[in-house]
């Protein structure tokens, strides 16, 4: 791992803004204080890291794996049971995805005044790297569309957390002291564990998972937990990949200039108030039908990055299994509808 002394630096320096943030009494702590840390040093102060310096994705990775892992360990067969249940909550989900695009158009569009491509694809309520990429070949602006798609995820990951707090009246996640196993945690896990890792990272990729780094190890570990050897790993271990995760997120900002960044902040703000209120909308009509708190649907609908959003669900109990189905069934959507706009992105004035 290359700059090894930096990205120590930097990691402390995360830690610190975690344990602040958890004296404080914020939401996920250690993936938002994190955050708040590292983000600083990725807008002011990047002339002071080696040259082209990136946070680590090797170091990510192995983070984001244990996240699917923990998660596909609380897959029951009475979860699988009632996948027929969940046709009203995808359908939802197809018109979020349809709907949020077409109101993100126009405010970046109409609003924020930027040309086809870029509003397009700033707009984009999923695929971070698929629209950035597809972005840059129809002609976007890429410095505004990498900043609006990571304000969309940074954003999400730190205003739906702390938006429950305040509705709940209390702390929620880490900083409310809940605990992410179900099960308790033994020295045979361990082992466990990084076979699961293994296995799932080969497969994800392998077979070309969409968020294959957290979907692959996932899927293993459902397997195991449906032959009755659901993993368990202490909470250490998932605070470490808050911090983690958090850290590589804040270093996202490296390159902005802060006028770029002011405007992209407003208007990302004026998208996300948009969609949580569709979001909210489709979440209160399905409480019903799926038999799901508005807590755990309403995380479903955010708009954050399949990763962050599995981690926030996982913080709050709020089912994340259920939750990270349907944001890669929203990943997927959202990939298919970029890829068949795109041609035709040319033709619009």
């Amino acid at each position: 791992m290359p700059h090894i002394p930096q990205t120590a630096a930097l990691l402390v320096l995360a830690l610190l803004g975690a344990l602040i943030a958890q004296a404080t009494g914020l939401p996920l702590p250690f993936l938002i204080g994190s955050l708040l840390a590292t983000a600083p040093v990725a807008i002011f102060a990047t002339h002071r890291l080696p040259a082209g310096y990136n946070f680590p994705t090797n170091l990510r990775l192995p983070f984001i794996a244990l996240i699917g892992a923990v998660i596909g360990a609380q897959v029951t067969l009475a979860l699988l049971a009632s996948l027929h249940d969940l046709l009203p909550s995808l359908a939802a989900m197809v018109a979020f995805v349809l709907l949020a695009q077409g109101l993100n158009y126009a405010i970046f569009r109409v609003i924020g005044g930027y040309d086809a491509p870029t509003a397009f694809f700033s707009g984009a309520p999923g695929g971070l790297i698929e629209s950035i990429a597809m972005g840059e070949a129809t002609g976007a602006h890429q410095p505004t569309l990498i900043a609006q798609q990571f304000l969309r995820i940074i954003l999400v990951i730190t205003l739906v957390p702390a938006g429950l707090s305040l509705w709940l009246g209390y702390p929620v996640g880490s900083a409310g002291g809940l605990s992410f196993n179900t099960v308790p945690v033994t020295w045979p896990m361990y082992p466990q564990a990084a076979l699961i890792l293994a296995l799932g990272l080969f497969a994800g990729r392998a077979l070309r998972l969409p968020a294959w780094q957290l979907t692959g190890p996932l899927i293993v570990s459902a397997g195991f937990a449906l032959m009755g050897q659901p993993l368990a790993l202490p909470n250490w271990l998932i605070l470490l990949a808050q911090l983690v995760v958090g850290a590589s997120l804040g270093m996202r900002f490296a390159g902005l200039d802060m006028p770029t960044l002011r405007r992209c902040l407003w208007l990302s703000l004026l998208s996300l108030t948009l969609m949580f209120a569709l979001g909210a909308a489709l979440a209160a009509l399905l409480v019903g039908p799926t038999d799901q708190s508005f807590k755990t649907l309403f995380i479903t609908f955010a708009p954050g990055g399949v990763n962050e959003m599995a981690l926030i669900a996982l913080s709050l109990q709020a089912n994340p299994a259920f939750v990270t189905l349907h944001h890669i069934f929203r990943i997927m959507l959202t990939v298919l509808l970029l890829g068949f706009i795109a041609k035709r992105l040319n033709k619009v004035d």
